[in-house]
């Protein structure tokens, strides 16, 4: 190599150390894949609560199918009153996934509200059989609705499973005392 060429080369080593024409495009390299990722997990989130209170407020309607004695008088079974419940249902849900459980309990403090265990069978459908007893006149009701919301692993490990499946139970329940 002569002189000259050794210049040269360690001319263009100063000249790209210098260059700022690229910085940009680097900086937004380095900034594009966070935001991208904080943006997926904030629509991942509202989904989730979005549909959460969409189920809230159907649970709240259709208890008052229960409250008023309404299910009582037509003879509603699970089946029916589980229809009633999709049909209030307009978006997000498939009423297929949704699990629909109505007990009495006998005093309120006995009144069980948790969310229950999902066992799974080895297909991947829910194993749990529910109850259906929307009771009589002045009875302490349960309802219970549950669906498993399909949850996507978001980057950088966000993740709202709470089922061992990787989906998200969400669950709406309302408890009250049948009107005489």
């Amino acid at each position: 190599m002569t002189d000259m060429e050794v210049a040269s080369g360690s001319n263009r080593r100063a000249a790209f150390v210098t260059d700022s024409r690229g910085a940009t495009a680097v900086e937004f390299a380095l900034v594009a894949a966070p935001f991208l990722a904080l943006i997926v997990a904030l629509i991942q989130t509202f989904l989730v609560f979005f549909a959460q209170e969409l189920l809230e407020s159907v649970v709240q309607k259709s208890s008052r199918l229960i409250l008023t004695g309404q299910v009582q008088s037509q003879q509603m079974k699970q089946d029916a009153f589980k229809k009633a419940v999709c049909n209030q249902i307009v978006i997000l849900f498939s009423c297929d996934g949704l699990m629909v459980d109505v007990q009495v309990a006998t005093t309120w403090s006995s009144a069980n509200t948790s969310v229950p265990n999902l066992t799974f069978k080895p297909d991947g459908t829910v194993a749990n059989s529910w109850q259906f007893n929307a009771g009589s006149m002045g009875d302490i009701v349960v309802v219970k609705v549950m669906y498993q919301w399909p949850v996507y692993l978001g980057p950088l490990g966000f993740n709202l499973a709470n089922l061992s499946n990787g989906n998200r139970l969400i669950m709406a329940s309302a408890a009250f005392q049948n009107e005489p």
